[in-house]
């Protein structure tokens, strides 16, 4: 079995010390170093091998961003994925054209740092032992990862979908949604809001409430955890 080699950068060290805990629950994952600021980082990694960084956002000295653009520049070969209190359309963009493997919004949960791991390792697994690529094993390579990915969830529930919803309650994370509201701002159907609210509920990630001030039909309203 492939072991994994993980640097944890997070200046706060209560964090570090809890993201090292769920990484340790990881059988294929090893943590070999934990820095606290980008600075040490590229130090770190100018000399040890990494497979994957657990990369914060805000830190002194040198963010997660301004860390990643030197890592790409200068040709070191890891992966990332960010860790951020952000949740603006923006900081997402930025991360997403530095190739982060996924984008996680503190706090967070051991269930989603695994999805995370497992995605990391969906993509690695479809490349190992491929020398020469064509549309073919690209789209296999591409499709595996996704396929990877949704077996995480139960039967009906999709992780575009999904979020989708989160990113937009994110944008607002002290409001209260209807199942309308969602709907409307989505796209999707209010049947389709309705299942996958109750999935998130079940999951712990939002809190329902009935709300009587409609001035008609009571309806459930949403917050997230």
């Amino acid at each position: 079995m492939r072991m994994y080699k993980v640097l944890i950068v997070e200046d706060d060290p209560m964090v570090a010390m809890i993201n090292e805990q769920y990484i340790s629950r990881q059988k294929q994952f090893e943590v070999i170093g934990k820095c606290r600021d980008g600075r040490s980082a590229l130090d770190f990694l100018g000399s040890n091998d990494v497979d994957l960084i657990i990369l914060d956002v805000y830190m002194p000295h040198m963010d997660g961003f301004e860390t990643l653009r030197q890592i790409r520049h200068r040709k070191i070969v890891v992966d990332a994925v960010m860790v951020t209190a952000a949740n603006d359309r923006e900081s997402l963009e930025e991360a997403l054209r530095l190739g982060v493997v996924d984008y996680l919004v503190k706090p967070f949960d051991f269930e989603r740092l695994q999805m995370a791991l497992e995605k990391f390792i969906a993509q690695h697994s479809a490349l190992r032992d491929i020398d020469t690529l064509n549309q073919s094993s690209i789209d296999h390579i591409i499709d595996n990862a996704r396929r990877r990915s949704e077996d995480m969830y139960p039967k009906g529930i999709q992780e575009k979908t999904l979020e989708l919803i989160i990113n937009y309650m994110k944008v607002e994370s002290d409001r209260w949604f209807t199942g309308d509201d969602l709907a409307d701002c989505t796209g999707l159907t209010g049947v389709t809001v309705r299942r996958y609210m109750n999935y998130l509920a079940e999951a712990g990630k939002v809190v329902g409430e009935m709300n009587y001030e409609t001035g008609g039909r009571p309806c459930m309203k949403y917050k997230l955890l």
